[in-house]
């Protein structure tokens, strides 16, 4: 059986950030999606790692979003699925900016984490496992995958308040 081909495509959020010693501050400085793939068994899995920004999803611009969901339909063209890790703040946004370029022709899978994966308790590696799962298993379309659910885009919003994601009550 061949391996399924993912194309992972990284950019920043919370579940990136690590603790800056000199402004005390939890940054986008240096990622760590490599630990976290390296602590995980990824048999039968190929992944191309694909690092597009490492940003604050609070300060992506609109020419940010365009360019995530294109390089995700691009990626779409030549592997099994996408797997995009992103700041929860703005991922419905780039979730409903792929989604609006039409059904791409595999799954694309959005995920993040609510706190970062350096600290003690994170549902960083939960949220990135589980997306590396669902994204061999879906049908084609846009999807955020986070603390044990699959959304399907379009109407997922994010809830402040329960600190998930789900579907818009339109």
């Amino acid at each position: 059986m061949q391996p399924s081909r993912i194309a992972l495509i990284s950019t920043g959020g919370t579940i990136e950030k690590t603790y800056d010693p000199l402004s005390g501050l939890l940054t986008n400085g240096v990622s760590v999606l490599d630990v976290m793939l390296g602590s995980l068994e990824l048999r039968g899995l190929t992944l191309e790692r694909v690092r597009l920004m490492n940003k604050d999803s609070l300060e992506m611009t609109e020419a940010d979003h365009d360019l995530i969901a294109q390089a995700a339909v691009l990626h779409a063209q030549s592997v099994d699925g996408v797997v995009i890790v992103h700041g929860t703040d703005r991922l419905a946004t780039t979730g409903e900016r792929i989604h609006a370029m039409g059904p791409p022709a595999v799954p694309v899978v959005l995920t993040g984490a609510m706190r970062p994966y350096m600290l003690r308790t994170t549902d960083a590696l939960q949220n990135l496992t589980e997306s590396l799962v669902a994204v061999r298993l879906l049908k084609p379309g846009v999807y955020v995958v986070m603390h044990g659910q699959t959304l399907e885009f379009p109407g997922v919003v994010k809830d402040t308040k329960l600190g998930t994601f789900v579907r818009h009550n339109a």
